[in-house]
């Protein structure tokens, strides 16, 4: 906000009582003036046009400003940032709660319409791939937890996928089991949030609070598993941390005896809503063409009417010896996004119950060292997570530390599509379209 800042009082001359005595508490002419001195007000700060005895600071906006302090560095920022006849920028985030995060979106308008816009990524970094090949491959796991904090099982997975396959390691059937349930699980809870933040975004209230009733009801039951709400570092090199205990599958068993009938009436609050329904048709819509040439995976893709399920066209784990259907749509707009992930929930479900009635018993863990030194090698790991196709690569050079660790996460690559699906369409629509794409920004900025 503006700094005011107020007119000096006419009764005094330079700071000084009428008898000439500075005033009690002020520096003497002498002393060194430690803070705000005549020419620092001058260049921070500068008179309003309004009310010369407001002093306005010239640091407002500062890092958000939509045209950037330096001139253009490429050829398509500066035909971004040249402005035609009634247009004008307009800057969405990184503080707006629809932007899913810290996302900032410069997007250059003409009246409603959105002409272009400049997606800025960057203000979550830290720096996650190098701290992990500063790490050993146990500790990996859980400094990958925060990425996709909303669906952090998947994070892990894919990290132990690509280790497992460097060490050659056989993970337990009954570990193999117990992921895909908890991942299943998981991936609910993930696309709950996103039915709700989804009309949350559009002006529907009701939808989140029932989201959030379903989806505390599946952390609390990963909680009694694995001993945390949300950043689980559950997963491990072989296996996992614990075996299922008699509370989670008191809270599974009395949630499955409703899940099927809770999902119905939460999609048919929003699938019988007029106004959700018609902001959400035909905006946004990214063909099938399109989806392939900016590698999109997940629901986004399928939603553009492309079959593609990494633990169908990749299998791992033990999806291969589970039935379920892989749901796609043609339409490709946002709607269809939205109803995919409610068609994928109802399939989880199935996987869930399949999952309870063929778990084999036997141990949950491979046997290995405490420090683990792969031989030199490389290797891919990929898991279909909530928003697609969730990968590490990493590489072994034969020490107790990844010589190389890269995360290929699928928000990164569905929100590269948002220069393509904004433009032409009304500044309302910005919030429905990139809420169906279903963004985390921790994965995107790493």
């Amino acid at each position: 906000m503006p700094t005011r800042k107020s007119a000096p009082d006419p009764s005094s001359e330079g700071g000084r009582t009428p008898c000439g005595e500075p005033h009690p508490g002020e520096p003497s002419p002498a002393e060194p003036q430690q803070f705000g001195s005549a020419h620092d007000v001058s260049s921070a700060s500068f008179a309003s046009t309004d009310d010369p005895r407001i002093m306005l600071d010239r640091e407002v906006g500062g890092l958000f400003d939509p045209i950037p302090p330096y001139p253009p560095q490429t050829e398509r920022e500066s035909e971004f940032y040249t402005l035609g006849d009634g247009e004008m920028f307009l800057n969405l985030g990184p503080h707006h709660p629809a932007t899913h995060g810290v996302l900032r979106l410069v997007l250059k308008l003409s009246g409603e319409q959105i002409v272009d816009v400049d997606p800025v990524l960057g203000y979550l970094h830290r720096g996650v791939e190098k701290i992990c090949e500063n790490s050993d491959y146990y500790h990996v796991i859980d400094q990958v937890d925060p990425l996709e904090y909303i669906s952090s099982l998947f994070q892990e997975w894919a990290a132990v996928l690509s280790f497992e396959k460097l060490m050659d390691v056989d993970v337990p059937p009954r570990a193999e089991y117990i992921r895909v349930l908890s991942g299943e699980l998981l991936r609910i809870a993930s696309h709950t949030l996103f039915q709700g933040f989804l009309a949350l975004d559009l002006g529907g209230l009701a939808p989140i609070l029932y989201s959030f009733i379903e989806r505390d009801e599946i952390v609390e039951m990963l909680a009694a598993l694995t001993g945390a709400r949300m950043l689980f570092n559950y997963f491990r090199i072989g296996g996992v941390n614990g075996d299922l205990n008699h509370e989670f599958m008191s809270r599974l068993g009395d949630w499955m005896s409703r899940a099927a009938s809770q999902t119905e009436a939460n999609a048919a609050l929003l699938n019988e809503n007029e106004i959700f329904v018609r902001r959400t048709r035909g905006v946004g819509v990214l063909d099938r063409a399109t989806a392939l040439r900016f590698g999109v995976t997940g629901g986004n893709l399928r939603a553009s009417g492309v079959p593609f399920d990494v633990r169908r066209a990749h299998p791992y784990s033990v999806y291969p010896d589970l039935e379920f259907n892989v749901p796609t749509r043609e339409e490709g707009d946002s709607l269809a996004r939205y109803l995919i992930r409610v068609d994928e929930v109802r399939e989880s479900i199935r996987i869930i119950d399949q999952c309870l009635h063929n778990m084999p018993d036997g141990p949950i863990m491979a046997k290995l060292p405490r420090l683990l030194r792969p031989r030199p090698g490389r290797a891919w790991g990929a898991v279909e997570g909530p928003r697609g196709m969730l990968g590490v690569y990493a590489i072994s050079d034969g020490s107790d530390q990844p010589f190389r660790f890269r995360i290929h996460d699928p928000s990164f690559v569905n929100l590269a599509t948002v220069p393509t699906l904004l433009p032409g369409n009304l500044l309302a629509d910005t919030m429905a379209i990139i809420a169906s794409l279903d963004p985390v920004m921790g994965g995107i900025d790493k």
